[in-house]
């Protein structure tokens, strides 16, 4: 009972908030957050990555294959379509490695750089980039901004912002027709909305998305990665001291603090001088407002744009760069990056292995599939020449975008008699219902319950032979 617990002395952070400016509460949570513009190679390249598939998001639903929308994900008819693809409800195990997949690449990838997801493609930072840019050649700059909202009304600000929420509203629509335009014709989406003939819920889906969009990019913003996604919760818990983040490298900026730029640098290190000369613009820059000088913080989305920004001030004092940087704790503590380590070895392992299950499914998917119900009215039925009849309706399902010609037989019933349609066509993603009568002789039957099955066989236009058996029973008694 005398055993004490061990107690280990932890040194405190200390947490450097900016100087009171004319802004008031510019830093609390609760305020506006106005985010300086800022030019650099990571700013441009994040840019143009995020428009690249801005584009490719807009361009999709457009796209033309094999006579039709290439992607078409059907909710009211359960059939989506996927360039050539068509997948039914049926088709669970192979949206579910699809998503699996995505997961462990999201994963592998924050294992290694950190929320680069969040910074450079995820959708709310893009679409807020571009209301951001709107904002700002209609506004102006973060100061002009900051001085219209603290002003009153008057024509100049009435117009301004009458002109930017115009275009934020025509960027939400846009959003919201593409959107929708996943799940309903978009050629005849965008004519029937624009000459208000289209449907209750395709326009309730528009209006919809378009108000969430605005609200989200407009207003909400930074709340959406610090309070609203959950993805900024559990990120840590993939996290290691190697993993690649936006990091300020303190032992080389502290003493933080102004000074004149015609001091040397070995100079500004003879008074007790970092290189951080305190100017806060990695916290202007920052579009959920934190200061990556307090170290790593969830709020952090990895975008770099404080990086671009210290590293031009770097520039303009001819300090070195990489005062922020991505780097990892292992070298801000002096040590080297370990590129390769167990936990993202694990995932990689994982992903390759879904992915393979996943490729796998899609080479080895057979187009087709039928289903055979019994007549739930009688078991059997004895015709006028003494044959014992089951009734059944096939349906066969094309999985392909192409029309079939089918084939039906039934296999493990001796001497029987086919009543229907032995051959079918069915167009490209669509289930086709036939009544079908197989009848024979009761001498011919060894049990009351006899086990057959319904054949389905047809050839591709590539000239592969397709063959789906189904087990079914045939009663006598």
């Amino acid at each position: 009972m005398n055993e004490q617990i061990p107690v280990k002395n932890v040194t405190p952070v200390k947490v450097h908030k900016p100087a009171s400016t004319t802004e008031g509460k510019r830093y609390d949570s609760r305020s506006r957050i106005y985010v300086r513009a800022v030019k650099g190679p990571l700013e441009t390249f994040r840019r143009f990555f995020g428009l690249f598939f801005l584009a490719i998001f807009a361009a999709i639903p457009w796209i033309r294959f094999n006579g039709q929308q290439a992607v078409l994900l059907d909710i009211v008819e359960q059939r989506f379509s996927i360039f050539g693809l068509t997948l039914w409800p049926q088709d669970l195990t192979l949206l579910a490695y699809i998503f699996i997949v995505g997961a462990f690449a999201l994963f592998f990838v924050t294992t290694f750089a950190g929320r680069v997801w969040c910074g450079f493609m995820c959708p709310q930072t893009t679409w807020v980039y571009i209301y951001t840019w709107f904002e700002e050649k209609i506004e102006g700059p973060r100061n002009k901004r900051i001085k219209l909202d603290s002003r009153k009304m008057d024509a100049d600000k009435f117009i301004r912002k009458t002109l930017k929420h115009t275009a934020w509203v025509a960027v939400a629509l846009l959003t919201a027709l593409t959107f929708v335009g996943y799940f309903t014709p978009i050629g005849a989406l965008f004519i029937d909305f624009f000459t208000f003939n289209t449907g209750f819920w395709a326009a309730f889906s528009v209006v919809f998305f378009a108000v969430c969009t605005y609200a989200n990019a407009g207003y909400m913003r930074e709340i959406m990665c610090t309070h609203i996604c959950p993805y900024a919760r559990f990120q840590s818990a993939m996290f290691d001291k190697d993993t690649f983040t936006v990091s300020y490298d303190a032992k080389r900026g502290e003493q933080r603090g102004p000074r004149p730029r015609k001091l040397s640098h070995e100079q500004v290190h003879e008074k007790g001088l970092g290189d951080c000369i305190d100017c806060n613009l990695c916290v202007q820059v920052c579009p959920t407002g934190i200061d990556i000088r307090n170290g790593l913080q969830y709020e952090c989305i990895n975008c770099g744009a404080c990086v671009d920004a210290c590293n031009g001030v770097m520039d303009k004092m001819d300090y070195p760069k990489g005062l922020i940087s991505f780097t990892s704790e292992e070298e801000l503590a002096g040590g080297k990056t370990h590129i390769v380590r167990p936990k993202l070895i694990g995932y990689l392992i994982v992903l390759i292995v879904m992915t393979g299950l996943l490729v796998a499914d899609i080479v080895t998917r057979v187009p087709l599939e039928i289903d055979i119900i019994r007549d739930r009215n009688s078991l059997y039925r004895e015709t006028n020449e003494g044959l014992i009849e089951n009734v059944y309706t096939v349906k066969v399902l094309n999985k392909s975008q192409q029309t079939q010609t089918y084939t039906i037989s039934v296999q493990g019933l001796p001497e029987y008699t086919f009543i229907g349609n032995r051959e079918v066509t069915v167009q490209g993603g669509e289930v086709y219902s036939t009544p079908i009568s197989v009848a024979t002789d009761p001498y011919n039957l060894e049990d009351v319950v006899t086990d057959i099955q319904f054949t389905v066989t047809t050839t591709t236009d590539s000239g592969e032979n397709v063959t789906v058996n189904e087990p079914t029973k045939f009663l006598y008694r």
